[in-house]
């Protein structure tokens, strides 16, 4: 699949360190993957009980919650099929430091979040297509998985920027160009801990 207008959009490629590492501990990566798949279905549900008047917002997050949930269930599996314990992983910072940087007014608060979930669809996107030659002959079966996972996940990042020019009363292109500049810094920059959205782990040996 073409994931060009995904790479169009982020300001850097995940680095080579942090996919290095990623592919010599599965383990954590699937269980982060797991609870990241959760954790999307859960934003989605959370924005559509916070507006419900918001149709069009109703309906996508509807479907993102139902395909998020299935993934999880399919992540879930193939973590069970591994023999691997699922335990409880502290998360990074990458996804509360975005979103502390929401405005707090309405509607731009609704707008950053909207902006912030397509960048963080966006960058899983990246990865998946990242580390899928990576796996290819290692883990060839979870290799084919993450190319799966392209096609939806590259629909959520565009229908989440959808969402945020809906309803935003002004241009939203500031806010992307700022937020993606974060997120850029967080995914260089090293962090202590090794997670699917994480930096590059600081401590790598």
């Amino acid at each position: 699949m073409d994931i060009s207008p995904v790479l169009n959009f982020l300001h850097c490629e995940t680095p080579k360190a942090w996919l290095d590492y990623a592919v010599q501990h599965i383990d954590i990566l699937l269980i982060d993957h797991a609870k990241c798949e959760k954790k999307a279905a859960s934003t989605a549900l959370s924005l559509m009980f916070k507006y419900p008047s918001r149709t069009e917002l109703q309906e996508k997050m509807a479907q993102l919650a139902r395909e998020e949930i299935l993934h999880f269930e399919q992540v879930f599996e193939k973590i069970k099929e591994r023999g691997i314990a699922y335990t409880i992983l502290t998360p990074s910072r990458y996804a509360g430091k975005l979103r502390k940087l929401a405005r707090d007014n309405e509607p731009d608060k609704l707008v950053d979040f909207c902006i912030i979930g397509g960048i963080i669809e966006a960058r899983s996107c990246e990865r998946f297509a990242s580390l899928a030659p990576l796996l290819d002959e290692i883990e060839p079966e979870l290799a084919k998985y993450y190319r799966y996972l392209l096609k939806s996940e590259s629909r959520h990042f565009e229908d989440y920027l959808i969402l945020a020019e809906k309803y935003s009363a002004t241009d939203i292109n500031q806010r992307v160009e700022l937020l993606l500049q974060e997120e850029a810094k967080l995914i260089l920059g090293e962090d202590d801990v090794f997670r699917f959205h994480s930096g590059v782990p600081a401590n790598r040996g």
